[in-house]
C-alpha cells in the first residue's frame, strides 16, 4: 500500500450502496479512481451495520438492503477494497491522543476519531469524508482531504 492511497470514511463509502445527495459525485470520482481502497475491519462492520440500520428505520426496503449488502460484498470479493489491519492497540492509543487534543474543540465522535487514527496508523496521507467535524480532525491530524464537489 502506498501513502497516496485514500482512506475513505465508511459513511462516505456507504454512498456507493445507498442513494444519498453525494452518491452520484462520489460514484463518478470512484470510477475515475478505481484502485483498491484500504478498508479496516471496523470500517467493513460500519458499512454493513449502517445498511441494516437503514432497514430498521425503514429508509431501505428489505430488497434494497439485501442488494446493497450484496453489492458491497461483491466489491470486497472483486478487489475494490483492500482489507487492512492498522494495529488496534496503536489505533486506540492514537485515538486517545486525538481525542484529548481535539474532541472538545471540534466535537468529533468516537468512530470518526478511530477512522482518522486508522488512516494515520496505516501511513496514509489522504482522507475522504463528507463529515465536517471529521474533516476538521483529519486536517488537524495532518491528513490531506480529498474533496469531491457535489452538484
Amino acid at each position: 500500500m502506498t501513502a497516496d492511497a485514500v482512506y475513505a470514511d465508511p459513511s462516505a463509502l456507504l454512498k456507493l450502496y445507498r442513494m444519498e445527495v453525494e452518491s452520484r459525485a462520489f460514484a463518478q470520482w470512484r470510477f475515475r479512481n478505481p484502485e483498491p481502497m484500504p478498508l479496516t475491519l471496523h470500517g467493513e462492520l460500519e458499512i454493513v451495520n449502517a445498511i441494516e440500520l437503514f432497514l430498521h428505520r425503514k429508509a431501505l426496503t428489505t430488497a434494497e438492503a439485501r442488494a446493497a449488502t450484496q453489492s458491497f460484498e461483491e466489491d470486497l470479493a472483486g478487489g475494490r477494497y483492500r482489507r487492512e489491519d492498522p494495529g488496534w492497540r496503536a489505533v486506540m492509543r492514537r485515538s486517545k491522543g486525538l481525542t484529548l487534543a481535539h474532541t472538545a474543540g471540534i466535537g468529533t465522535r468516537t468512530l470518526d476519531v478511530l477512522h482518522v487514527a486508522s488512516a494515520l496508523e496505516l501511513g496514509l496521507r489522504h482522507f475522504l469524508t463528507f463529515d465536517e467535524r471529521q474533516s476538521a480532525l483529519a486536517v488537524r491530524a495532518g491528513l490531506k482531504l480529498v474533496t469531491i464537489p457535489v452538484r
